[in-house]
């Protein structure tokens, strides 16, 4: 037997070791991004809860910051309206930063959308406050009450849009 009959026999040992090989590097990636859409979906199924949950927390504080619901729950304590707007202000404020971790869990546009409807808020109060006519913790009150009622409450543009996203989750 010469070098040469023994290198043509090689070669297709050589071949299918070669063939064998890309198949196999082709199963191996296959495999593994397999498990990773295993792992995806269930780490998905564990984090959907815990998402809804925090929809829900961010619905409820929209619902609890609405100017409405917040001057029934937030009487005044004494008849300056100055001091009234700042009980508001603090209770928006503490609302707020009792829910702030649940923004790991919301989208970016949907945080900004909560955010902007808490600042609308503390705007809507402190320019009432501003007005000369107003004299007294319930003429403030009045004053908020009807601007809502004219022009609607930021809370609701951003509670509609979690109701929108948590149905596109679905």
């Amino acid at each position: 037997m010469t070098i040469e009959t023994i290198l043509l026999s090689l070669i297709p040992s050589a071949l299918i070791a070669v063939i064998t090989i890309y198949f196999f590097n082709l199963h191996t990636k296959n495999e593994e991004k397999r498990r990773r859409y295993l792992l995806h979906r269930e780490h998905q199924k564990q984090a959907l809860p815990l998402r809804l949950q925090a929809y829900e927390r961010m619905a409820l504080f929209l619902e609890r910051v609405s100017p409405g619901k917040l001057l029934l729950r937030t009487p005044p304590i004494a008849e300056d309206k100055k001091s009234y707007e700042s009980l508001l202000i603090n209770t928006i404020e503490q609302e707020f930063e009792h829910n702030l971790t649940q923004q790991i869990y919301l989208s970016d546009e949907c945080w900004n959308r909560i955010k902007a409807a808490k600042n609308g808020i503390i705007t809507l109060i402190r320019k009432s406050s501003l007005q000369d006519s107003i004299k007294d913790a319930d003429a403030l009150r009045e004053a908020i009450l009807t601007e809502i009622v004219e022009k609607g409450s930021p809370s609701d543009i951003a509670l509609t849009f979690i109701k929108n996203e948590v149905g596109e989750l679905f």
